[in-house]
């Protein structure tokens, strides 16, 4: 099996999600997804071939230009049953590269990302390969949201020491983005001022790239973090545009190799839509009944919003000390998601650089860290490794 090359298949037919099936997954890394649920998926999959079947309704070429914009480099494929030669001309006006017949062509299409995946591999190895250890390539970064469902849990400052670290300690391009509209954050953290917020970006939301971005964010004086700082206002909250959220994060993902969310706790379109688009989903907990009560109640609200976190979410100790109500052997009894990490409780030290508004790291490989920044470094550099 080929797991290099990923491919989703955008089909509301059985039949022919069964017939691509059995053609394909034993040589591909192969998902599927509708017509109707693509645009929540095609960021977190980032497949490097899209196949479009003509869906029913007709939105078939509607949905290679979205699925163009979205994935510039990618490669579309076009699938139908019936022979249309207005059909053809106008999806490969689109983007598509292939219009295939189904079932008569499937041996064509086989036959198409044999050649495709042939090209590629070419293509790496004349790049060079893969960028090893902590230097990155430019390309489709990745998403991951701190979230939680109980206030006081020190999501923020671990969203904020987490970007930092990944900054400091990689040559990846790193942007933090605080989606507590309402009442802000991570300026205080980091000592940023109240100038532009992610809210500027809402008149260019749809041509957003890379400029405007950068345009807007702010920068942490030692690592040169970005950040994209809250409006820190109600009002301005209430009247952002429904898709503004969905499409600023997918900007940033196509800019930046990480992107981190810290996300306000209770769960409204902002919220849930962050978590839809994120790869990875680190839910910040303390060691108290109160804390996994609360957290029971997100793993239901998850299955009621029906929010996919197989191999997505991970749990995120902080405050681990001697005196806790709890401790992790007890959390894992009591809770079967993975722990991604476990972060040392340290008032003094952690109060301190809050109160100066420095961060927990300030350089790379820095030895007097106090302990949560100690925790967190050395997570940042597990997930780099």
């Amino acid at each position: 099996m080929n797991a290099d090359m990923k491919i989703l298949v955008v089909t509301n037919t059985d039949s022919i999600r069964e017939m691509l099936h059995e053609a394909l997954a034993s040589q591909y890394s192969v998902q599927f997804t509708t017509s109707r649920e693509v645009k929540k998926e095609i960021d977190r999959i980032a497949p490097d071939v899209v196949l479009i079947v003509q869906p029913e309704d007709g939105t078939g070429v509607e949905l290679v230009q979205y699925i163009q914009g979205e994935l510039p480099e990618g490669v579309i494929i076009f699938l139908t049953e019936k022979q249309d030669f207005a059909l053809l001309r106008d999806v490969v006006r689109a983007g598509a590269i292939e219009y295939i017949l189904l079932p008569d062509e499937l041996a064509l299409l086989t036959d198409r990302l044999e050649k495709i995946n042939e090209l590629a591999q070419h293509q790496q190895r004349k790049k060079g390969a893969v960028a090893t250890g902590k230097a990155f390539v430019r390309g489709r970064g990745k998403v991951f949201a701190f979230y939680s469902g109980k206030g006081g849990s020190g999501r923020t400052q671990l969203a904020t020491g987490f970007a930092q670290a990944l900054k400091l300690e990689s040559t990846a391009r790193v942007l933090l983005i605080d989606l507590n509209l309402q009442y802000g954050g991570v300026e205080t953290f980091f000592s940023l001022d109240a100038g532009r917020t992610l809210a500027d970006l809402v008149p260019v939301m749809n041509e957003m790239n890379e400029n405007h971005i950068r345009n807007v964010a702010q920068r942490e004086s030692h690592s040169k973090l970005e950040v994209l700082v809250s409006p820190r206002d109600a009002e301005t909250a209430e009247n952002m545009p429904e898709d503004f959220i969905s499409r600023l994060i997918r900007a940033s993902r196509r800019s930046y190799d990480f992107v981190i969310l810290d996300l306000p706790t209770h769960m409204n379109e902002i919220t849930y839509t962050a978590l839809e688009e994120s790869d990875a989903i680190y839910y910040v907990m303390n060691l108290d009944t109160p804390s996994v009560q609360t957290y029971r109640l997100v793993e239901e609200l998850f299955r009621k919003l029906r929010i996919d976190t197989e191999g997505r979410l991970e749990i995120v100790v902080n405050q681990k000390g001697r005196d806790n109500e709890l401790n992790v052997a007890d959390l894992k009894g009591l809770i079967s998601t993975p722990i991604a990490a476990e972060i040392s409780r340290d008032h003094r030290g952690v109060q301190a650089a809050v109160n100066q508004g420095l961060p927990l790291q300030r350089v790379a490989n820095e030895k007097k860290l106090v302990p949560a920044a100690k925790d967190i470094r050395k997570w940042v550099l597990a997930k780099l490794s």
